[in-house]
């Protein structure tokens, strides 16, 4: 693939790291689900940004099977509805694979603009699957789950895309 102009190139993803940073987004949404926001509507899904973030860079090894078990951690950890993160997760995952390459060519910031439906779908699939069983709406505090996870990316972006980074080499005889 040609890269845009300006962009470094990267080193490979080390699938140990892929699946370290997976694992600490979990422990991190159970931590904020132990916290005082407890089961607050617009605190923001950790591991459906990671995940949607590893879906889009790494779509070959970050794939719909991790999201749908990924989101059976997360039903079993919240007591939710068994399947509704892994359906929402998974929906998440098959658009980020859908349109990975032509995000690629956008600047961080854009990209955030462009993950923000995707980060809208999910949170609307888990809402729909909740008010299916009788559950009442949570009001205009939960979309801002969606916004404040958009806000998040280009952080995300910068810490899960830091060990890929090339030193600057000033090499002059080597083309890349």
């Amino acid at each position: 693939m040609i890269m845009p102009r300006g962009q470094q190139l990267l080193l490979p993803a080390n699938p140990f790291f892929i699946a370290l940073s997976l694992l600490l987004a979990l422990v991190l949404n159970m931590i904020e689900n132990m916290s005082i926001l407890g089961n607050a509507a617009w605190r923001p899904d950790f591991l459906a940004l990671v995940l949607l973030f590893w879906a889009i860079h790494q779509p070959q090894k970050i794939s719909i099977g991790w999201a749908f078990v990924l989101g059976l951690a997360a039903d079993v950890h919240e007591v939710s509805l068994l399947g509704q993160h892994a359906l929402a997760y998974t929906v998440l995952a098959f658009f980020a694979t859908l349109i990975h390459r032509r995000l690629l060519w956008f600047s961080v910031p854009s990209q955030a603009l462009q993950v923000l439906p995707l980060l809208i779908a999910s949170h609307a699939i888990s809402m729909v699957l909740r008010m299916s069983l009788g559950t009442s709406l949570v009001g205009w505090p939960m979309l801002f789950a969606p916004f404040l996870e958009a806000m998040l990316w280009p952080l995300v972006s910068v810490i899960l895309l830091a060990p890929q980074r090339r030193a600057p080499d000033p090499d002059e005889n080597r083309p890349l």
